[in-house]
C-alpha cells in the first residue's frame, strides 16, 4: 500500500510547523500512521546540509551553491525518510519540498527556473506530493506573527525585498501549477485555518 505525501509550503512564519502539528493530532485521532518531516533535513545527512544552508556565517555562499545543495539534501531526504514512509503506506507531512526551491532560488535570487526545474527533477525522481498546500500569508505579517527575523538564519535575514518575491513567486506557481500547488487562507485563526486543511485533504480523499 502506497502512502499520501502532502507538503506545506509558504513564507516564513507562516505557520507551516503549527498546522503539521494539528494535522498529526487529527490523523492520530484518526488512528492514521503518519510521519513528520522537514526540508532541509529529516535525516543524518540532510540535517547536516541544513546547518550549512541556513548558518548565518555562510554569507559568501552562492547563489547555485544553495540551490544544489537544496537539491542534494532533498535526494537524501526521499531516499533516507520520505520513500521508506510511503512504501509502508505511512502518510507523509512534509514541511518544504520542490517549490521552495523555485519561490526562493528562482523568484527570491533570480535563478532561471529552467536550471531549478532540471537539477530538482533529477533530485525527486519523480517523487511529488499527493498535494501541496501554500499557507497564503504576505511575506511581512508572516514575519510579524513571527516577531521578526531570525538573527542566525541566513534565508530569514536576506531581506523584505526578497521574501516578498518569495511570496509573489508562489503566487506565480499557483497559476502554473494548478494541479500540484493549492492555497490556503490562513487570515484566520490556526484553528479556522486547520479545518480549511482537513476539508481540503478530506475531499480529495488524501485522509479519512
Amino acid at each position: 500500500m502506497k502512502g499520501r505525501f502532502i507538503a506545506f509550503e509558504g513564507c516564513e512564519g507562516a505557520g507551516k510547523s503549527t498546522q503539521m502539528r494539528l494535522l498529526s493530532e487529527y490523523l492520530t485521532s484518526r488512528g492514521i500512521p503518519h510521519i513528520l518531516t522537514r526540508e532541509p533535513g529529516g535525516g543524518q545527512i540532510s540535517e547536516a546540509i541544513r546547518k550549512i544552508i541556513l548558518d548565518g556565517k555562510n554569507s559568501e555562499m552562492t547563489d547555485e551553491c544553495e540551490a544544489l545543495l537544496y537539491a542534494a539534501a532533498r535526494a537524501q531526504h526521499l531516499s533516507d525518510t520520505v520513500v521508506p514512509a510511503l512504501e509502508r503506506g505511512d502518510t507523509v507531512l512534509c514541511d518544504r519540498y520542490i517549490f521552495s526551491s523555485f519561490a526562493y532560488q528562482g523568484y527570491g535570487r533570480g535563478l532561471p527556473l529552467s536550471f531549478l526545474k532540471e537539477i530538482n527533477a533529477f533530485a525527486v525522481e519523480g517523487h511529488m506530493p499527493d498535494a501541496t498546500l501554500f499557507l497564503d500569508i504576505p511575506s511581512s505579517r508572516a514575519f510579524e506573527r513571527k516577531h521578526g527575523a531570525d538573527p542566525d538564519d541566513r534565508m530569514e535575514q536576506a531581506g523584505e525585498a526578497f521574501h516578498r518575491r518569495v511570496y509573489e513567486g508562489y503566487k506565480a506557481l499557483l497559476q502554473e501549477y494548478p494541479d500540484r500547488l493549492f492555497a490556503i487562507d490562513c487570515s484566520g485563526t490556526k484553528y479556522e485555518t486547520s479545518a480549511r486543511i482537513a476539508e481540503f485533504l478530506r475531499g480529495r480523499g488524501l485522509i479519512g
